[in-house]
Protein backbone atom coordinates (compact mmCIF):
# COMPACT_ATOMS: atom_id res chain seq x y z
CA UNK A 1 0.00 0.00 0.00
CA UNK A 2 1.45 3.42 -0.88
CA UNK A 3 2.54 5.83 1.80
CA UNK A 4 -0.35 7.64 3.48
CA UNK A 5 -0.18 11.08 5.04
CA UNK A 6 -2.64 13.16 6.99
CA UNK A 7 -3.59 16.73 6.24
CA UNK A 8 -1.15 17.88 8.89
CA UNK A 9 1.85 16.17 7.28
CA UNK A 10 1.73 13.14 9.59
CA UNK A 11 4.09 10.26 8.73
CA UNK A 12 2.80 7.06 7.08
CA UNK A 13 -0.09 5.51 8.98
CA UNK A 14 0.58 2.38 11.02
CA UNK A 15 -1.80 -0.58 11.10
CA UNK A 16 -2.89 0.50 14.59
CA UNK A 17 -3.74 3.98 13.35
CA UNK A 18 -5.63 2.58 10.36
CA UNK A 19 -7.64 0.46 12.79
CA UNK A 20 -8.46 3.59 14.80
CA UNK A 21 -9.69 5.28 11.60
CA UNK A 22 -11.94 2.32 10.73
CA UNK A 23 -13.41 2.28 14.25
CA UNK A 24 -14.11 6.01 13.98
CA UNK A 25 -15.79 5.55 10.60
CA UNK A 26 -18.02 2.77 11.94
CA UNK A 27 -18.98 4.83 14.98
CA UNK A 28 -19.80 7.82 12.79
CA UNK A 29 -22.09 5.58 10.72
CA UNK A 30 -23.98 4.61 13.88
CA UNK A 31 -22.58 1.08 14.23
CA UNK A 32 -22.71 -0.21 17.81
CA UNK A 33 -19.30 -1.66 18.62
CA UNK A 34 -18.42 -3.83 21.60
CA UNK A 35 -14.66 -3.81 21.96
CA UNK A 36 -14.62 -5.06 25.54
CA UNK A 37 -13.48 -8.52 24.37
CA UNK A 38 -10.22 -7.06 23.11
CA UNK A 39 -7.21 -7.44 25.41
CA UNK A 40 -6.94 -4.37 27.63
CA UNK A 41 -3.59 -3.29 26.16
CA UNK A 42 -5.19 -3.19 22.69
CA UNK A 43 -8.11 -1.16 24.03
CA UNK A 44 -5.61 1.32 25.49
CA UNK A 45 -3.60 1.42 22.26
CA UNK A 46 -6.76 2.06 20.21
CA UNK A 47 -7.77 4.91 22.53
CA UNK A 48 -4.35 6.55 22.28
CA UNK A 49 -4.31 6.21 18.48
CA UNK A 50 -7.74 7.83 18.17
CA UNK A 51 -6.60 10.62 20.44
CA UNK A 52 -3.51 11.26 18.30
CA UNK A 53 -5.43 11.82 15.05
CA UNK A 54 -6.94 15.24 14.51
CA UNK A 55 -8.10 15.02 10.89
CA UNK A 56 -7.33 13.19 7.64
CA UNK A 57 -8.07 14.10 4.04
CA UNK A 58 -10.64 12.35 1.86
CA UNK A 59 -8.06 10.55 -0.23
CA UNK A 60 -6.40 9.02 2.83
CA UNK A 61 -9.74 8.02 4.33
CA UNK A 62 -10.88 6.37 1.09
CA UNK A 63 -7.61 4.47 0.78
CA UNK A 64 -7.78 3.16 4.36
CA UNK A 65 -11.41 2.07 3.93
CA UNK A 66 -10.67 0.36 0.60
CA UNK A 67 -7.75 -1.54 2.14
CA UNK A 68 -9.98 -2.65 5.04
CA UNK A 69 -12.73 -3.84 2.66
CA UNK A 70 -10.20 -5.74 0.55
CA UNK A 71 -8.92 -7.55 3.64
CA UNK A 72 -12.50 -8.44 4.65
CA UNK A 73 -13.26 -9.88 1.21
CA UNK A 74 -10.15 -12.07 1.33
CA UNK A 75 -11.26 -13.73 4.60
CA UNK A 76 -12.95 -17.10 4.00
CA UNK A 77 -13.70 -18.10 7.59
CA UNK A 78 -12.79 -16.99 11.07
CA UNK A 79 -12.17 -19.13 14.14
CA UNK A 80 -12.38 -18.16 17.81
CA UNK A 81 -9.05 -16.92 19.05
CA UNK A 82 -7.18 -19.31 21.36
CA UNK A 83 -8.48 -22.04 23.63
CA UNK A 84 -10.73 -19.64 25.53
CA UNK A 85 -12.58 -18.74 22.35
CA UNK A 86 -12.73 -22.37 21.24
CA UNK A 87 -14.20 -23.46 24.57
CA UNK A 88 -16.81 -20.70 24.39
CA UNK A 89 -17.71 -21.74 20.84
CA UNK A 90 -18.03 -25.39 21.87
CA UNK A 91 -20.08 -24.65 24.97
CA UNK A 92 -22.97 -27.11 25.07
CA UNK A 93 -21.32 -29.31 22.42
CA UNK A 94 -18.57 -30.95 24.47
CA UNK A 95 -19.24 -32.35 27.94
CA UNK A 96 -18.87 -30.04 30.97
CA UNK A 97 -16.27 -32.39 32.47
CA UNK A 98 -14.11 -32.18 29.32
CA UNK A 99 -14.37 -28.40 29.21
CA UNK A 100 -13.50 -28.14 32.92
CA UNK A 101 -10.49 -30.44 32.50
CA UNK A 102 -9.12 -28.41 29.57
CA UNK A 103 -9.59 -25.14 31.44
CA UNK A 104 -7.81 -26.54 34.47
CA UNK A 105 -4.91 -27.99 32.45
CA UNK A 106 -4.06 -24.80 30.57
CA UNK A 107 -5.39 -22.18 32.98
CA UNK A 108 -8.04 -20.78 30.64
CA UNK A 109 -10.44 -18.43 32.47
CA UNK A 110 -13.84 -19.96 33.05
CA UNK A 111 -15.78 -16.96 31.77
CA UNK A 112 -14.84 -13.70 30.13
CA UNK A 113 -17.51 -12.19 32.36
CA UNK A 114 -17.42 -14.35 35.51
CA UNK A 115 -20.08 -12.36 37.37
CA UNK A 116 -22.71 -13.33 34.82
CA UNK A 117 -22.18 -16.99 35.70
CA UNK A 118 -21.98 -16.28 39.44
CA UNK A 119 -25.23 -14.30 39.42
CA UNK A 120 -26.96 -17.29 37.84
CA UNK A 121 -26.15 -19.58 40.77
CA UNK A 122 -28.86 -20.62 43.20
CA UNK A 123 -28.92 -19.03 46.66
CA UNK A 124 -27.69 -22.26 48.29
CA UNK A 125 -24.74 -22.48 45.88
CA UNK A 126 -23.76 -18.89 46.57
CA UNK A 127 -24.00 -19.46 50.31
CA UNK A 128 -21.64 -22.45 49.96
CA UNK A 129 -19.16 -20.21 48.11
CA UNK A 130 -19.43 -17.45 50.71
CA UNK A 131 -18.85 -19.84 53.62
CA UNK A 132 -15.14 -20.02 52.81
CA UNK A 133 -14.69 -16.33 51.99
CA UNK A 134 -13.99 -13.32 54.18
CA UNK A 135 -16.78 -10.95 55.13
CA UNK A 136 -15.42 -8.39 52.67
CA UNK A 137 -15.43 -10.81 49.71
CA UNK A 138 -18.89 -12.05 50.74
CA UNK A 139 -20.04 -8.41 50.77
CA UNK A 140 -18.81 -7.98 47.18
CA UNK A 141 -20.67 -11.13 46.11
CA UNK A 142 -23.84 -9.97 47.82
CA UNK A 143 -23.53 -6.57 46.14
CA UNK A 144 -23.17 -8.11 42.67
CA UNK A 145 -26.15 -10.49 42.72
CA UNK A 146 -29.77 -9.34 42.13
CA UNK A 147 -31.37 -7.73 45.21
CA UNK A 148 -34.07 -10.43 45.72
CA UNK A 149 -31.42 -13.16 45.70
CA UNK A 150 -29.16 -11.16 48.04
CA UNK A 151 -32.08 -10.71 50.45
CA UNK A 152 -32.84 -14.44 50.28
CA UNK A 153 -29.21 -15.32 51.06
CA UNK A 154 -28.97 -12.86 53.93
CA UNK A 155 -32.20 -14.20 55.41
CA UNK A 156 -30.91 -17.77 55.39
CA UNK A 157 -27.59 -16.92 57.03
CA UNK A 158 -26.67 -17.17 60.67
CA UNK A 159 -27.65 -13.78 62.11
CA UNK A 160 -24.14 -12.87 63.32
CA UNK A 161 -22.54 -13.57 59.92
CA UNK A 162 -25.34 -11.71 58.17
CA UNK A 163 -24.70 -8.65 60.33
CA UNK A 164 -20.95 -8.76 59.66
CA UNK A 165 -21.43 -9.02 55.90
CA UNK A 166 -24.02 -6.23 55.88
CA UNK A 167 -21.56 -4.05 57.80
CA UNK A 168 -18.76 -4.97 55.37
CA UNK A 169 -20.82 -3.72 52.42
CA UNK A 170 -20.14 -0.14 53.54
CA UNK A 171 -16.41 -0.81 53.00
CA UNK A 172 -16.95 -1.70 49.33
CA UNK A 173 -17.68 1.87 48.22
CA UNK A 174 -14.03 2.53 47.34
CA UNK A 175 -13.27 -0.80 45.68
CA UNK A 176 -12.02 -0.54 42.09
CA UNK A 177 -13.50 -2.48 39.13
CA UNK A 178 -10.31 -4.49 38.60
CA UNK A 179 -10.48 -5.89 42.14
CA UNK A 180 -14.14 -6.84 41.70
CA UNK A 181 -13.28 -8.56 38.41
CA UNK A 182 -10.39 -10.41 40.06
CA UNK A 183 -12.69 -11.64 42.84
CA UNK A 184 -15.22 -12.84 40.26
CA UNK A 185 -12.57 -14.64 38.21
CA UNK A 186 -11.18 -16.32 41.32
CA UNK A 187 -14.61 -17.57 42.40
CA UNK A 188 -15.47 -18.78 38.88
CA UNK A 189 -12.15 -20.66 38.73
CA UNK A 190 -12.86 -22.32 42.10
CA UNK A 191 -16.27 -23.42 40.90
CA UNK A 192 -14.84 -24.80 37.65
CA UNK A 193 -12.17 -26.79 39.51
CA UNK A 194 -14.81 -28.76 41.38
CA UNK A 195 -15.49 -32.23 39.93
CA UNK A 196 -18.37 -32.34 37.47
CA UNK A 197 -21.39 -33.95 39.11
CA UNK A 198 -23.72 -36.39 37.41
CA UNK A 199 -26.76 -34.78 39.08
CA UNK A 200 -27.42 -31.08 39.47
CA UNK A 201 -29.68 -31.62 42.50
CA UNK A 202 -28.82 -33.33 45.76
CA UNK A 203 -30.34 -36.64 46.95
CA UNK A 204 -32.96 -34.87 49.08
CA UNK A 205 -34.20 -32.76 46.15
CA UNK A 206 -34.26 -35.74 43.79
CA UNK A 207 -36.19 -38.02 46.16
CA UNK A 208 -38.55 -35.15 47.05
CA UNK A 209 -39.26 -34.39 43.39
CA UNK A 210 -40.02 -38.06 42.67
CA UNK A 211 -42.31 -38.43 45.67
CA UNK A 212 -44.10 -35.20 44.76
CA UNK A 213 -45.40 -36.97 41.65
CA UNK A 214 -46.07 -40.31 43.36
CA UNK A 215 -49.43 -41.57 44.55
CA UNK A 216 -50.09 -40.71 48.20
CA UNK A 217 -50.17 -44.34 49.34
CA UNK A 218 -46.81 -45.09 47.74
CA UNK A 219 -45.32 -41.82 49.01
CA UNK A 220 -46.34 -42.55 52.61
CA UNK A 221 -44.92 -46.08 52.39
CA UNK A 222 -41.58 -44.83 51.05
CA UNK A 223 -41.34 -42.18 53.75
CA UNK A 224 -42.04 -44.76 56.44
CA UNK A 225 -39.25 -46.92 55.06
CA UNK A 226 -36.85 -43.97 54.96
CA UNK A 227 -37.76 -43.12 58.53
CA UNK A 228 -36.69 -46.61 59.63
CA UNK A 229 -33.38 -46.43 57.74
CA UNK A 230 -32.35 -42.79 58.28
CA UNK A 231 -34.68 -40.52 60.24
CA UNK A 232 -32.61 -37.38 59.50
CA UNK A 233 -32.69 -37.98 55.75
CA UNK A 234 -36.40 -38.81 55.91
CA UNK A 235 -37.13 -35.52 57.68
CA UNK A 236 -35.19 -33.55 55.05
CA UNK A 237 -37.13 -35.33 52.30
CA UNK A 238 -40.43 -34.51 54.02
CA UNK A 239 -39.46 -30.82 53.97
CA UNK A 240 -38.57 -31.04 50.27
CA UNK A 241 -41.95 -32.58 49.41
CA UNK A 242 -44.82 -30.28 48.61
CA UNK A 243 -48.27 -31.84 48.17
CA UNK A 244 -51.82 -30.54 48.07
CA UNK A 245 -52.13 -31.25 51.81
CA UNK A 246 -49.15 -28.95 52.49
CA UNK A 247 -50.91 -25.89 51.09
CA UNK A 248 -52.12 -24.53 54.48
CA UNK A 249 -48.62 -24.87 55.95
CA UNK A 250 -46.51 -23.63 53.04
CA UNK A 251 -48.63 -21.11 51.13
CA UNK A 252 -49.18 -17.51 52.18
CA UNK A 253 -52.97 -16.93 52.33
CA UNK A 254 -52.51 -13.83 50.18
CA UNK A 255 -51.22 -16.02 47.32
CA UNK A 256 -54.35 -18.18 47.10
CA UNK A 257 -56.22 -15.88 44.63
CA UNK A 258 -53.15 -15.87 42.40
CA UNK A 259 -52.99 -19.68 42.47
CA UNK A 260 -56.69 -20.17 41.75
CA UNK A 261 -56.43 -17.86 38.74
CA UNK A 262 -53.61 -20.00 37.35
CA UNK A 263 -55.67 -23.21 37.51
CA UNK A 264 -58.61 -24.22 35.33
CA UNK A 265 -61.81 -23.93 37.38
CA UNK A 266 -62.90 -27.49 36.51
CA UNK A 267 -59.60 -28.79 37.93
CA UNK A 268 -60.09 -26.70 41.06
CA UNK A 269 -63.64 -28.02 41.57
CA UNK A 270 -62.47 -31.63 41.16
CA UNK A 271 -59.61 -31.15 43.65
CA UNK A 272 -61.85 -29.46 46.22
CA UNK A 273 -64.49 -32.16 45.81
CA UNK A 274 -61.93 -34.92 46.25
CA UNK A 275 -60.55 -33.23 49.36
CA UNK A 276 -63.86 -33.31 51.19
CA UNK A 277 -64.07 -35.81 54.03
CA UNK A 278 -60.45 -36.92 53.62
CA UNK A 279 -56.98 -36.06 54.78
CA UNK A 280 -56.81 -33.09 52.39
CA UNK A 281 -60.03 -31.45 53.58
CA UNK A 282 -58.10 -28.83 55.57
CA UNK A 283 -56.24 -27.78 52.42
CA UNK A 284 -59.50 -27.46 50.50
CA UNK A 285 -61.05 -25.28 53.21
CA UNK A 286 -57.89 -23.17 53.37
CA UNK A 287 -58.22 -22.40 49.67
CA UNK A 288 -61.92 -21.51 49.95
CA UNK A 289 -61.42 -19.34 53.04
CA UNK A 290 -58.76 -17.20 51.38
CA UNK A 291 -60.61 -16.12 48.26
CA UNK A 292 -63.57 -13.82 47.74
CA UNK A 293 -66.79 -15.02 49.40
CA UNK A 294 -68.64 -14.89 46.08
CA UNK A 295 -66.08 -17.10 44.33
CA UNK A 296 -65.88 -19.48 47.30
CA UNK A 297 -69.67 -19.93 47.34
CA UNK A 298 -69.71 -20.55 43.60
CA UNK A 299 -67.06 -23.25 43.97
CA UNK A 300 -68.90 -24.84 46.90
CA UNK A 301 -72.05 -25.03 44.76
CA UNK A 302 -70.15 -26.64 41.87
CA UNK A 303 -68.48 -29.12 44.22
CA UNK A 304 -71.92 -30.09 45.55
CA UNK A 305 -73.40 -30.43 42.07
CA UNK A 306 -70.61 -32.64 40.72
CA UNK A 307 -71.18 -35.30 43.37
CA UNK A 308 -68.64 -37.89 44.48
CA UNK A 309 -65.20 -37.61 42.86
CA UNK A 310 -63.14 -40.66 41.97
CA UNK A 311 -59.93 -40.81 43.96
CA UNK A 312 -57.86 -41.07 40.77
CA UNK A 313 -59.46 -37.93 39.32
CA UNK A 314 -59.06 -36.06 42.61
CA UNK A 315 -55.38 -36.97 42.88
CA UNK A 316 -54.74 -35.88 39.30
CA UNK A 317 -56.48 -32.53 39.89
CA UNK A 318 -54.55 -31.96 43.12
CA UNK A 319 -51.34 -32.79 41.26
CA UNK A 320 -52.15 -30.17 38.63
CA UNK A 321 -52.63 -27.54 41.34
CA UNK A 322 -49.32 -28.50 42.97
CA UNK A 323 -47.60 -28.36 39.55
CA UNK A 324 -49.00 -24.84 38.99
CA UNK A 325 -47.70 -23.75 42.41
CA UNK A 326 -44.26 -25.20 41.62
CA UNK A 327 -44.18 -23.35 38.29
CA UNK A 328 -45.10 -20.09 40.00
CA UNK A 329 -42.42 -20.68 42.60
CA UNK A 330 -39.79 -21.33 39.90
CA UNK A 331 -40.85 -18.12 38.14
CA UNK A 332 -40.50 -16.15 41.37
CA UNK A 333 -44.22 -15.35 41.53
CA UNK A 334 -44.57 -16.82 45.02
CA UNK A 335 -42.39 -18.26 47.78
CA UNK A 336 -43.12 -21.44 49.69
CA UNK A 337 -43.05 -20.69 53.39
CA UNK A 338 -40.61 -22.38 55.76
CA UNK A 339 -41.81 -23.85 59.04
CA UNK A 340 -40.98 -20.63 60.92
CA UNK A 341 -42.65 -18.40 58.33
CA UNK A 342 -45.72 -20.63 58.35
CA UNK A 343 -46.07 -20.17 62.10
CA UNK A 344 -45.82 -16.38 61.70
CA UNK A 345 -48.39 -16.38 58.86
CA UNK A 346 -50.83 -18.39 60.99
CA UNK A 347 -50.32 -16.16 64.06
Amino acid sequence: MPSLATAGGMPALTQQRKAAIIVRVLMQEGTELDLSDLPEHLQELLTHEMGAIRQIDHATLDEVVQEFLAELESVGMTFPGGLAGALDALDGTISPSTAARIRKQVGVPVHKEPWTAIQGLESEQLMAVMENESDEVAAVILSKVPVPKAADILGKMESERARRIAFAIQRTSGIDPETVQTIGSSIATQLASRPALAFSDGPVQRVGAILNSTAALTRDGVLEGLEEKDSVFAEEVRKAIFTFGNIPMRIDPRDIPKITRAVDQAVLVTALGGAQGGGDEKAGEFILENMSQRMAQQLRDEVRDQGKVKSKDAEEAMGNIVAAIREMEAAGELILLSDEEEEEAQA
